[in-house]
C-alpha cells in the first residue's frame, strides 16, 4: 500500500508541472433574481473531462492547453436553478470571459426540496435508533439511487448499506451534532427549521470532505449562515397524517446588505392531537436566528441560536395478536382522562444550541474557519413507575412496606387473550376468560388513568403515597466545543484540508417526579430488590439493599424531585485530521488521515442499595481512554468525460458510545469488561455514467466491524435470581463482528425535455460474522454472570433495520407551464426480525440442574431459532405540485400520497427474551397464540402530505 500511493503522488506532481495553460475560460455566475453571486455551481464544457466549480464569489475558471477547440457549449447547472447551455468559442492562447452569467430560480426544483425535507418530519419522533434513514432524508442529491433511498425507501426502515446513522456523522456550521451518548445524529433536536436546512454539502461514504474525516455512512454539513441565504421570505403552510396534523413556517433572509451585514431568522409551529399512530401528540415549536457581519474582504462573523421545544407521544410495537385485534395504529401507551387523550409516553426535548463562526480570509488561496458552539438543555422521556409503597412500622422496629401493582399497559401480557390460553389442555373456564379479555380489550386496550387515580387515594377519598405516578428519565446536558478548518489550494492541482477539534460534555442524569397522579408523595424505594410476597409487601430489619440512595433513606419525595437514580456523565474528545486532494485532467484523487482520543466518566451521585460502599455507586468511576485513528484514499479515473470509475477505501476505529461503555449506568459505576474500540474496514467501488440524457451510477460496496459492543436491557424468566425466580437483566455484548456487502444502482433518463425515466435498487447482505462475547448483571447477583461458554451464537444471523433488497421504477413529468408530477412503483424483501442472542447460548439446551433437557431434539431446536425473515411488499407513492410567478411573489403547493394502495407490511420487529429456553420456546410455539411472540413495527397505510408556499 505504501509503494502504490508513492508512486501515484510521484506520478501526479510529475503531471502538474507538465500541464500548459494556454486556453482559458472564466466567469461569474449571479443569482438574476437578487443580483447575489451564486458559489457552488457546476461548469462544464459539454462532452469533454473539463469541470470547475464556482468558489464563494461566484468565480469560475478553466484552463488547459488540452481545452477543446472551437465552438463548443458550456454547461452551467446547480440545484435550485434552471440549467444553461451556452454556446463559446475556445482558442488556445485567448481568455473567454463570460461575467455575468445569470441564473433564473427552478420553481419545480424549489417545489420538490421543499417537499423532501419536509419529509424529514416524517421521521423526526425516532429517538431509539429504531428509525435509521433520518439523516439520508437531508442528505438527497441529484444523484438517483440517494434520492430513492431518502423519499421513496425511507418508511421502511431502509438503511444504505446496512449502516446504523451513527455511522454517518452531521454538522451544522462544521460543528458536529452527533450525540456523544448514543453516537447518533437527533434530528428532533432541531425540527422544524426546513427552511434553513437547505443549504446542505453531503459527501457519501468516507469520499473526500472539506469540514472532517467522516465516516462510513456519509458526512453532511448543514450550512446555517446568515449571508449564505438567498435574499427574501417564505411563508408556508402544511398538511398531513403522519406525524403532525398541521405546520406553519415562516422565514426571512436580508442576504449580504451593502453595509456588510447579513440576518435571517424563522419560526415555525407544528402541531395534532395525534398522527398515524393513536394517541401521538405532537406539539412543537422552532425559533432560529442567524447575523453575519462582513467586517472586511478577509473577516466575517457569524452567530447562530436556534431553540426547537417539542413534546411528543410515543408509539411502540406490538404482537400480531394486538394488531389483529385492534389494527395496525394501535398503540398502548395512551388512554383517555376526562374524556381527553393522555400518553403516558412522552418525549419533551428542550435543547438550545448557540454558535459563533469566524471566517478568515487568510489569501486568495487559503481560508480558515474556527468555530464555538454550545448546547444545553435537557431531553425528558416519561413513563408510568407503578413501584409505590407504605413504610410503616412493627412494634418490634421491624420495617414494612405495603403497596405495589402490576403492570398498568393496556397490553399487559396477563390482559390477552393469550395469556388464558397458555394451558396445554384449556378448559370452557380459560376460553370463557379469554372471550372476557379479548372483548375488554378491543373496547378499550388502553391506559386507564381513572383507576391509576383511585389507586392513590384511600377509602376516604384521601390522597396518600402514590402506587403509581408519572416518571420521566431526564438527561440534562451541557455541550462544549469548538474547532478550527483549514482549507489552501496550494496550486491548481492541489488543495490541502486539517481540522482540529475539541468537545466536553457534562451530562445529568436522573429520574424525576413528573406527576404525582393523585397521590400526595412517592416512596423512594426499589420494592423488585426486596423479599417481596405475591401481595407486593415485605418485612424486613436491614432495608438498605431496596434504598435508591442509602445515604437518604426512606425519602418521600415529589413533583421536580429526583429520585431512584442520579449521576453525572463527563466525556471529551480531542482530534485532528488532515487531507489531501489532487485533480487532474485524466484522475482525482485523495488520501487523509485522522487521530484524537476520547474519555468518559461516571460521577454517582446516590449510593445505591444493591451496590454499596468501594464507588461501587457512589462517587467517580474508573476513568476510560481511547486513542482513536483513521485513514483513507480515494481516486476517480475520468475514462473520458461520460465514463468514471472511482474508489474509496479506509480503516478507522472508533470510542464506543457512552451507553454501550457503562453495564448499568443508572444504578453503578460497572464498566463493560473487555471494552474496546471498534474496527471499521471500508470500501467501494463506483462505475460512473453521465450524458446530456442518462446519468448513472453502479456501486459495490464492502464494509466489515470488529469489537462492537451492545448492551441490552429485559426481564427474563431464563436468567434466574437466588430464589429461582426471573429477574431484570442487562445483557452485555463484546467483540461483535459484523459484515456488509452488496451493490448499489441508481439511473435516471430525460427521455424528452419533459419526461423523465428514473431507477434504483439496491441488493445486499448484513450478517454477523462471529459468535460474540456475552454476559450478564443485574441487581439480583452480585458479580456479572456467564451462561454456558460465554458467547452467543450469531454467527451468519442477519443484522436487523430494514430490508436488505430495494427496487424502483418511477417517473416524472415537468410540465413547461410548472406543474409536474411523479409516480414511482417500490419492491423490497429481506428483511429479517432482530433476534435474541439470550436464545442463542449454550443455556438454550439446558435445565435448571445444568443438564440438558430430557427432551431436547436438535431438529425441533433448530426450527424454534430459525431467524424469521419479514413478508415481501410492494408500495407505490405519488408526488406532484404546481408553480406560479405572480409579480416578484412565487406561488405554489406540492403534494404526495405515499402507499396508494394501503398496503399492509411490517418494516421490522424483534425476539422477545422473557422466555429464552428450549422448554419454554417449545411450550409457546405449541399454543394457539404464543404469549410472548415476537413484537413488530408496522408500516402506514395511505398517508399524505401537502405544503402550500408563497416565496418573495
Amino acid at each position: 500500500m505504501r509503494k502504490f500511493t508513492g508512486t501515484f503522488f510521484a506520478l501526479f506532481f510529475a503531471t502538474g508541472f507538465l500541464v500548459a495553460q494556454n486556453a482559458v475560460v472564466k466567469g461569474r455566475v449571479v443569482d438574476s433574481n437578487s443580483s447575489d453571486v451564486v458559489p457552488d455551481v457546476t461548469i462544464t464544457i459539454q462532452a469533454s473531462i473539463y469541470e470547475a466549480m464556482t468558489d464563494a464569489k461566484g468565480l469560475f475558471n478553466i484552463e488547459s492547453m488540452e481545452l477543446p477547440q472551437g465552438e463548443q457549449v458550456l454547461l452551467v447547472r446547480k440545484e435550485g436553478y434552471n440549467s444553461q447551455r451556452i454556446p463559446i468559442t475556445i482558442q488556445n492562447g485567448k481568455t473567454l470571459n463570460l461575467d455575468p452569467i445569470l441564473l433564473e430560480i427552478d420553481l419545480t426544483d424549489i417545489e420538490a426540496q421543499i417537499g423532501v425535507i419536509s419529509l424529514s418530519d416524517n421521521e423526526l419522533s425516532d429517538d431509539d435508533g429504531t428509525s435509521f434513514n433520518v439523516s439520508g432524508l437531508l442528505q438527497a442529491s441529484r444523484d438517483a439511487f440517494l434520492n430513492a433511498a431518502s423519499f421513496d425507501f425511507s418508511a421502511t426502515f431502509f438503511r444504505p448499506r446496512g449502516l446504523d446513522n451513527a455511522n454517518g456523522k452531521v454538522l451544522i456550521n462544521g460543528l458536529e451534532m452527533n450525540k456523544q451518548f448514543t453516537g447518533r445524529p437527533q434530528w428532533g433536536n432541531w425540527g422544524g427549521l426546513n427552511d434553513v436546512q437547505r443549504n446542505r454539502e453531503f459527501s457519501m461514504g468516507l469520499t473526500a470532505n472539506d469540514y472532517t474525516f467522516g465516516d462510513v455512512a456519509g458526512t453532511t454539513n448543514i450550512v446555517m449562515r446568515a449571508s449564505q441565504y438567498r435574499q427574501g421570505g417564505r411563508v408556508s403552510y402544511a398538511s398531513s397524517n403522519r406525524s403532525y396534523r398541521g405546520r406553519i413556517i415562516g422565514t426571512y433572509n436580508s442576504g449580504l446588505m451593502q453595509n456588510g451585514w447579513a440576518y435571517s431568522f424563522s419560526v415555525a409551529r407544528r402541531y395534532g392531537d395525534e398522527g398515524y399512530q393513536e394517541g401521538t401528540v405532537y406539539d412543537a415549536n422552532s425559533f432560529f436566528a442567524s447575523v453575519e457581519k462582513k467586517i472586511n474582504d478577509e473577516h466575517s462573523l457569524n452567530f447562530t441560536a436556534f431553540y426547537t421545544p417539542n413534546r411528543r407521544g410515543r408509539s411502540t410495537a406490538i404482537t400480531e395478536e394486538q394488531r389483529d385485534l385492534k389494527g395496525i395504529q394501535y398503540n398502548p401507551n395512551w388512554g383517555y382522562q376526562d374524556g381527553e387523550i393522555r400518553n403516558s409516553r412522552i418525549r419533551e426535548i428542550e435543547e438550545p444550541v448557540f454558535m459563533l463562526n469566524h471566517y478568515w480570509t487568510l489569501n486568495e488561496k487559503t481560508t480558515l474557519n474556527t468555530n464555538i458552539g454550545y448546547q444545553t438543555g435537557t431531553i425528558k422521556n416519561s413513563r408510568i413507575d407503578n413501584n409505590g409503597t407504605r413504610l410503616l412500622s412493627t412494634l418490634d422496629g421491624q420495617n414494612f412496606y405495603s403497596g405495589g401493582a402490576r403492570n398498568i399497559s393496556g397490553n399487559y401480557y396477563q390482559r390477552l387473550p393469550s395469556y388464558f390460553l397458555r394451558f396445554d389442555n384449556p378448559t370452557s373456564y380459560n376460553y370463557q376468560q379469554a372471550y372476557l379479555a379479548r372483548e375488554e380489550f378491543v373496547a378499550d386496550g388502553q391506559i386507564p388513568w381513572n383507576t391509576i387515580y383511585d389507586a392513590n387515594i384511600d377509602n376516604d377519598g384521601n390522597a396518600r403515597n402514590s402506587t403509581y405516578i408519572l416518571q420521566n428519565d431526564v438527561n440534562k446536558d451541557n455541550q462544549f466545543q469548538f474547532n478550527s478548518i483549514l482549507f489552501s489550494q496550494i496550486s491548481e492541482n492541489i488543495a490541502l484540508n486539517a481540522n482540529v477539534a475539541f468537545r466536553n460534555l457534562k451530562s445529568e442524569n436522573y429520574a424525576e417526579v413528573s406527576d404525582l397522579l393523585g397521590g400526595n408523595g412517592y416512596l423512594d424505594i426499589d420494592t423488585f430488590s426486596q423479599d417481596a410476597s405475591g401481595d407486593g409487601s415485605a418485612t424486613t430489619t436491614d432495608d438498605s439493599f431496596v434504598q435508591s440512595d442509602v445515604r437518604n433513606p426512606n425519602r418521600i419525595v415529589g413533583v421536580g424531585d429526583r429520585y431512584k437514580y442520579n449521576f453525572e456523565l463527563d466525556a471529551t474528545t480531542i482530534s485532528g485530521f488532515a487531507q489531501a486532494q489532487f485533480k487532474y485532467s485524466l484522475v482525482d484523487f485523495y488520501a487523509a488521515v485522522n487521530g484524537g482520543t476520547t474519555s468518559y466518566q461516571r460521577n454517582g451521585l446516590y449510593e445505591n442499595g444493591n451496590f454499596q460502599g468501594n464507588n461501587r455507586s457512589f462517587g467517580e468511576s474508573e476513568k476510560l481512554d481511547f486513542t482513536n485513528y483513521g485513514i483513507k484514499g480515494g481516486a476517480t479515473y475520468k475514462v473520458t468525460g461520460r465514463h468514471l470509475i472511482d474508489i474509496n477505501a479506509g480503516y478507522l476505529t472508533k470510542a464506543p458510545s457512552i451507553r454501550n461503555s457503562f453495564s448499568n449506568s443508572r444504578q453503578n459505576n460497572d464498566v463493560v469488561r473487555n471494552l474496546e474500540t471498534e474496527k471499521i474496514q471500508n470500501l467501494d467501488l463506483s462505475y460512473i455514467f453521465r450524458s446530456p440524457i442518462v446519468k448513472a451510477r453502479l456501486t459495490g460496496f464492502y464494509n466489515k466491524v470488529n469489537d462492537q459492543t451492545d448492551i441490552n436491557f429485559y426481564f427474563t424468566e431464563s436468567v434466574r435470581n437466588a430464589d429461582g425466580d426471573g429477574t431484570f437483566v442487562q445483557e452485555v455484548l463484546t467483540g461483535i463482528e459484523s459484515r456488509r456487502a452488496g451493490v448499489e444502482f441508481g439511473i435516471e433518463a430525460q427521455v424528452t425535455p419533459t419526461i423523465k425515466l428514473k431507477g434504483a435498487a439496491s441488493m445486499a447482505q448484513y450478517v454477523y460474522t462471529n459468535n460474540p462475547d456475552q454476559y450478564f448483571t443485574s441487581d439480583d447477583f452480585d458479580a456479572f454472570r456467564e451462561l454456558g461458554d460465554g458467547t452467543t451464537n450469531l454467527k451468519n444471523i442477519h443484522v436487523a433495520g430494514g430490508p436488505e433488497n430495494a427496487y424502483q421504477l418511477g417517473f416524472e413529468y415537468r410540465d413547461p407551464d410548472f406543474w409536474w408530477v411523479g409516480v414511482t412503483g417500490n419492491y423490497f424483501s429481506n428483511a429479517y426480525v432482530d433476534v435474541s442472542s439470550l436464545r442463542r447460548n449454550d443455556n438454550f439446551a439446558t435445565d435448571v440442574d445444568g443438564q440438558i433437557f430430557n427432551d431436547y431434539d436438535p431438529e425441533v431446536a433448530q426450527d424454534l431459532l430459525q431467524q424469521e425473515q419479514l413478508d415481501s411488499y410492494s408500495l407505490v407513492n405519488v408526488v406532484g405540485g404546481k408553480s406560479w410567478k405572480i409579480d416578484d411573489y412565487y406561488v405554489g403547493f406540492f403534494a404526495t400520497i405515499n402507499n396508494v394502495f394501503d398496503t399492509r407490511y411490517r418494516t421490522g420487529g424483534f425476539e422477545d427474551s422473557r422466555v429464552g429456553d428450549y422448554r419454554g420456546l417449545v411450550e409457546e410455539s405449541n399454543r394457539e397464540t404464543a404469549v410472548f411472540s415476537n413484537r413488530y413495527f408496522y408500516g402506514y397505510g395511505t398517508t399524505y402530505y401537502l405544503n402550500l408556499y408563497v416565496r418573495f
